[in-house]
């Protein structure tokens, strides 16, 4: 065949077919390869890019926290949803943003400042004091480094400094603190009666309007769609592990692992700072230096925490007379660490220069390095190695069982046979679950997912949580299907002379608002229908108890009365398919004397709170606006 088109391929206007054959060819190639440019970013805002990896690493910490907050009632769809996807990006989006305009303008997060973040953190504290060892577990466990630790820190701080500095400047007015609490407490005079339900204008319920009700609302007599799975399941707490591992084996891995138990050099440490402001002068960094020099030529171990108590600018350890507690090398930037390790005990350093400004140092005492032996941390070994033994043999399970049901789609079991699993059947349940292991919502949406109900596969891999997963299988599946009428017939009779007792009690409102609006007294009104009137002068809205609640709403929407005599009437559906009455007398502002100069302040906090957030919402608008933002929904 080769040869035939060989031989026909001869001439120019060959040739030119040939030519335009491969032209369209590479075209295709050069635009697959510029589209394949652009998959490398979840979003793309200005010059910064939001990789898959961290949108993935931040859908995983929210999936983890709701988890954690909410246990059982934890349902994971919720994160396979678009819009929640989009609203995660759109936070990242925020944060970008706001780095980019701390770029633009010269704004950074202090090293002093990262260090007291860090020290607050309450997972690092011992009695209210930060812990270096806390500290360093925390990061052996986590498989960080303190500089990727601390960069993750900084981010978050800064992503705050805007919003922080806009919430510092934000300025709210005694009037308009006053104009709001007048508002909030105004005070209202106000009457109300409840009328009674009427009975339905036709008791009578025939089989035609039953049977009619019935077709019209079927949907609200419907037995759910229900299914049975079954499933096969590795539970880490029932692997019984090999026999526990000796004392040499517990001592092997002890020598490998020493460092683990060794507590670093530690330096109880208290400073005085002075701080040099971002881009000083070099007359303000004299001065700085100059302040600096006469409080290290006058301190001394007895009068250092009262000078840190009245020149350091430190406000973290300031209270404290300057006091950082014990430190270990790294936990501090790299010019206070060199200092700190260069003096000895009962020492004061020169001033030190760092991003902050200028310290100077004491050290107060210092506690050498110590190795835990052996027989202190046999136990904690041998936990170690049970617990990891454990883990193996769950994950070379859950992972051969993830391998045959994948293999074997249509049934458990090969699993089963393979791997000695036997097959378990829960009852059925619906879509809004059931009990045992269909109290999982996992397990819930695995089973009314089109791939295992529809397509009548197994599931994939569920992780349960705690070294415990299960893969389902769909054995028995129940449509939805509409309960017979004869099952129903007195509760499709009930609705029946429900709406017509609405439809009346509507009537008998209008009418009776009709008459108020006329002009007619309102005891009389209430007493012709054997109602009675409250009357509650200077009701407030939200903290007047006594009225129900439907009422006092429909009380402050109604408009201030037009003259003492001519109050405002109005109608108010009570949500249990009755009507009350309501009329508004009088109304009057609050009264600002009753309210506590601290309950004041704190409102005018929040109210300053509130328009920062505003704020801070119309930068990010505006940030938007100005910036290039492109969104690859492929990859969400």
């Amino acid at each position: 065949m080769l040869q035939a088109m060989r031989n026909k391929m001869h001439g120019w206007p060959s040739i030119i077919v040939l030519g335009l054959a491969v032209l369209a060819m590479s075209l295709f190639g050069m635009e697959s390869y510029f589209t394949s440019q652009n998959d490398t970013f979840v979003a793309k805002v200005g010059k910064r890019e939001i990789s898959q990896n961290a949108f993935q690493n931040r859908m995983n910490q929210l999936r983890q926290q709701f988890s954690t907050q909410q246990g059982d009632k934890f349902d994971p769809a919720m994160f396979e949803k678009p819009e929640t996807k989009l609203r995660v990006l759109d936070a990242m989006i925020d944060e970008q943003l706001l780095l980019q305009a701390n770029a633009d303008w010269g704004m950074r997060v202090s090293d002093q400042s990262l260090r007291d973040a860090i020290a607050d953190i309450p997972a690092f504290q011992v009695s209210g004091k930060f812990d270096p060892t806390s500290y360093r577990s925390y990061l052996a466990n986590s498989g960080k480094t303190s500089a990727m630790f601390e960069d993750e820190i900084r981010s978050s701080l800064a992503t705050q400094l805007l919003p922080q500095a806009i919430d510092d400047s934000a300025i709210i007015s005694d009037q308009r603190v006053d104009d709001y609490l007048s508002l909030a407490t105004q005070r209202r005079d106000l009457r109300y009666f409840v009328l009674a339900k009427p009975d339905p204008a036709d008791k009578q319920v025939t089989d035609a309007q039953i049977e009619a009700w019935y077709k019209a609302h079927q949907a609200d007599y419907m037995n759910p769609e229900q299914v049975s799975v079954e499933y096969v399941e590795v539970d880490g707490a029932k692997l019984k592990p090999k026999a526990a591992p000796s004392d040499e084996e517990l001592k092997a891995r002890y020598e490998e692992e020493k460092q683990r138990f060794v507590q670093p050099e530690q330096r109880l440490v208290s400073h005085i700072l002075i701080n040099v402001p971002t881009n000083a002068t070099p007359e303000q960094q004299k001065a700085a230096l100059a302040t600096a020099d006469k409080l290290a030529a006058e301190a001394t171990p007895a009068n250092f925490a009262a000078l840190a108590e009245k020149d350091s600018q430190d406000l973290g350890s300031r209270r404290q007379g300057g006091d950082l507690g014990w430190l270990e090398k790294g936990v501090t930037n790299a010019a206070f660490d060199s200092a700190m390790f260069a003096l000895q005990k009962g020492q004061i350093s020169k001033p030190v220069l760092s991003s902050d400004g200028y310290h100077i140092i004491w050290l107060r005492d210092v506690r050498s390095g110590e190795s835990k032996p052996f027989a202190e941390v046999r136990d904690q070994l041998l936990q170690e190695a049970t617990s990891a033994e454990r883990d193996r043999q769950y994950n070379e399970l859950a992972g051969k069982m993830a391998d045959q049901t994948y293999s074997n789609p249509g049934s458990l079991e090969p699993a089963s046979a393979a791997l000695d699993l036997p097959i378990q059947t829960t009852p059925l349940f619906s879509r809004n679950g059931g009990e045992g292991l269909a109290a999982n919502p996992k397990v819930v949406a695995a089973a009314f997912s089109d791939d295992v109900l529809v397509q009548g596969n197994n599931s994939s891999l569920i992780d349960l949580g705690n070294n415990h997963s299960v893969v389902i299988h769909v054995s028995k599946h129940v449509p939805a299907a509409a309960k017979p009428l004869e099952e129903v017939r007195a509760s499709v009779q009930q609705s029946i002379l429900q709406e017509r007792i609405a439809v009346a009690a509507r009537k008998q409102a209008d009418d009776v608002l009709a008459r108020l609006q006329k002009g007619e007294d309102m005891a009389a009104v209430a007493k012709s229908i054997d109602a009675k009137v409250v009357t509650v002068p200077e009701a407030v809205r939200g903290q007047s108890f006594q009225v129900p609640p439907p009422v006092l709403k429909e009380a402050f929407l109604l408009p201030h009365p037009a003259a003492p005599e001519k109050p405002r009437f109005a109608e108010v559906d009570m949500g249990d398919g009755g009507f009350a009455m309501v009329a508004v007398d009088k109304v009057q502002p609050g009264d600002l004397t009753k309210m506590s100069a601290e309950d004041r302040g704190l409102l005018h906090r929040q109210m300053a709170q509130a328009y920062a957030g505003e704020a801070t919402r119309e930068l990010l608008q505006v940030l938007r606006a100005k910036t290039k933002i492109k969104i690859n929904n492929n990859l969400l």
